[in-house]
C-alpha cells in the first residue's frame, strides 16, 4: 500500500473519531434533557371551570347592604310613593266636593287603608324572594303596606282641623315634604342624582294633585 493511500485512510478514520466523538455526546445530552427536563403542566379544562365558577360570585349570596336595600328600602319606597302620590287624587276631590274637613279625613282615612292593605299582599305575594334574592315576603309585604298607609295618612291628619283652607294649606305642606323625602330616599339608596329624583317625583305628585282638585271641583 503506497504512502499516499495510507494517508488518506488514516485522514479517514481520524474525520471518522472526531465525527462520533461529537455525535455522541449530543446524543448524550439530548437524551439527559429529555429524561430530566419536566416541563410545565398544562392546565386541564376541569382547572380552567374550577377557576372560572371560583371568581363568578353566587348571585343567591346578597351583601348586607344589597339586602337592606331589595327587602327593606324598595318595597318601603314603593309603598310610600303610592300611599303619598296615588291617594291625592280621591283626598282632594272629596275635599274640594264636600268642603267639608271631617268628610275629607274619613275619605282620607280609608284610603291609606284600604291601600296599605291592599300594597302590603301585593308585595308580599308577587314574589317569595327565592328566584329574585330580594328576601322573605314576610319582611316586604308588611314593609311596604306600612309605608303606603303612612304616605296616605300623613296629608289626612290635617283633616282633622275643622277650618277648611287651614286643612287644606297644612295638607299641601305635609304633601310637599313627602314628595321631598321620596326623592332623598331615591338618590340615598337607589344612586338617583337628587335633582332628577325630587323632578320626577314632584311632577308625578303635581299631575295626581291637581286632577283631585278638578275633579272635586267639577
Amino acid at each position: 500500500m503506497s504512502s499516499r493511500q495510507n494517508n488518506a485512510l488514516t485522514h479517514t478514520l481520524s474525520e471518522d473519531i472526531s465525527t462520533k466523538r461529537t455525535v455522541v455526546p449530543g446524543s448524550l445530552r439530548a437524551a439527559r434533557n429529555l429524561l430530566f427536563h419536566h416541563p410545565a403542566p398544562t392546565p386541564s379544562l376541569g382547572d380552567d371551570a374550577q377557576r372560572a365558577s371560583a371568581d363568578v360570585r353566587d348571585p343567591t349570596v346578597l351583601d348586607p347592604q344589597r339586602a337592606f336595600v331589595l327587602s327593606v328600602v324598595q318595597p318601603g319606597l314603593a309603598g310610600l310613593m303610592d300611599g303619598s302620590i296615588s291617594s291625592l287624587a280621591p283626598l282632594f276631590a272629596a275635599a274640594f266636593a264636600t268642603r267639608n274637613s271631617w268628610t275629607a279625613f274619613l275619605v282620607g282615612v280609608a284610603t291609606a287603608i284600604g291601600a296599605g292593605i291592599s300594597m302590603a299582599f301585593s308585595e308580599g305575594l308577587s314574589d317569595d324572594g327565592k328566584v329574585s334574592g330580594r328576601g322573605s315576603p314576610w319582611v316586604r309585604g308588611p314593609v311596604c303596606g306600612l309605608m303606603t298607609f303612612l304616605g296616605a295618612a300623613g296629608h289626612t291628619l290635617p283633616f282633622l282641623l275643622p277650618v277648611f283652607l287651614t286643612a287644606v294649606l297644612l295638607a299641601a305642606g305635609v304633601v310637599i315634604a313627602e314628595l321631598l323625602l321620596i326623592a332623598w330616599i331615591r338618590h340615598r339608596y337607589m344612586d338617583t342624582p337628587l335633582l332628577a329624583a325630587t323632578f320626577q317625583v314632584v311632577v308625578g305628585g303635581v299631575i295626581v294633585f291637581l286632577a283631585g282638585i278638578l275633579i272635586g271641583s267639577a
